[in-house]
């Protein structure tokens, strides 16, 4: 039984984990911590889990948690968890960390988005990007995780089959994104209050989204060349969920047949990805750990529609799925 402990486990993210957590047949939650302002019982934190999770939350003590887990799911924002990995993997704790802070490999790239200096670039050169569908044999070999974020996880699967198969001209690729109100975290802004919220649609992180150039690394990787993306996210009046539509100019003939026997090839075997024959919907995948993608061919343009539900395959389901990769379990543990 692989015993799990989670940091920021009052937050959306936390509460997503523990609900995947509790129906997983060889993993356990055994500690739950958050900051002492947010702890107290799980079961009135988040009242859904009365009657299920008994576990308090309490103020983090790294003794405690490095004698009672075998693995970490760092529930933290930027500039927090990298104060804490390195403890955590001395204690020979695994960890799988949900914040920024091991995704992007050019320090400079990264200190220039998130406005603060990287303290644990040792860890950063070891840590796997955790995108299984295109990274599962880096993430069988590490100890620390890099969960991807939201954005890139549902542009780059979308992305991936083109790139690699090279029939896409990678200086002008275009994806334009729709999350829902749960992306923005639990703790209320004025943006994402409801009466701003409810029945409104809006761009933001014009130019600057930090997710930017996470998808231009991981789509460069993949490519193997240099990869330019214009990437535009916007905020819809939903709890949870994300649709991404990316827009690419083709170097070769294409079309709607041969798009769909390439991604239907590039994803066999991947459980998680699902190819679709038609444009796919936020409401087909809420509360699941799947990717829709429907790749099309639109006036000389290939588009593809890629979603996901940005708490569950965009965070948390994908962490206990790189989870099950870590400890040999199988990979859809939890998640079916």
């Amino acid at each position: 039984m692989v015993r799990v402990a989670i940091i920021g486990a009052s937050g959306y993210t936390g509460a997503e984990s523990i609900r995947i957590l509790l129906r997983h047949a060889e993993a356990k939650v055994t500690y739950l911590t958050a900051l002492p302002e947010e702890c107290g019982a799980m079961q009135e934190i988040f009242p859904e889990f009365r009657g299920r999770c008994e576990l308090p939350v309490e103020p983090l003590d790294l003794k405690k948690l490095a004698a009672s887990a075998d693995v970490a799911l760092c529930c933290l924002p930027h500039r927090v968890s990298m104060q804490f990995v390195p403890e955590l993997l001395r204690a020979g704790v695994k960890v799988i960390d949900f914040s920024a802070d091991y995704r992007l490999k050019n320090v400079k790239v990264y200190e220039q988005y998130y406005k603060t200096t990287h303290t644990d670039t040792a860890n950063l050169a070891k840590a796997a990007y955790g995108l299984p569908e295109l990274f599962r044999k880096q993430i069988q070999k590490t100890n620390l995780v890099a969960n991807p974020g939201c954005f890139p996880t549902c542009s780059m699967l979308a992305l991936a089959p083109l790139l690699r198969e090279g029939l896409v001209e990678t200086n002008s690729i275009i994806v334009n994104s729709v999350t829902g109100v749960s992306g923005g975290g639990k703790n209320p802004t004025a943006k994402f209050h409801f009466p701003y919220m409810d029945e409104n649609l809006y761009p933001y992180g014009i130019g600057v989204h930090r997710h930017m150039p996470e998808i231009e690394q991981i789509a460069t990787e993949v490519a193997g060349s240099p990869v330019r993306v214009l990437f535009q996210p916007h905020a819809g009046p939903f709890d949870r969920g994300m649709l991404s539509t990316v827009y690419c100019r083709p170097k070769a003939d294409v079309n709607n047949e041969r798009l769909l026997s390439l991604y239907a090839d590039f994803y066999k075997g991947e459980h998680f990805v699902q190819v679709c024959q038609t444009a796919p919907a936020v409401r087909d995948v809420t509360g699941t750990n799947y990717c829709h993608v429907f790749p099309t061919f639109v006036k000389g343009t290939v588009v593809v529609f890629s979603v996901i539900d940005n708490l569950t395959k965009g965070a948390s389901g994908q962490a206990i799925q790189n989870m099950n990769i870590l400890f040999g379990l199988r990979e859809t543990m939890g998640l079916e």
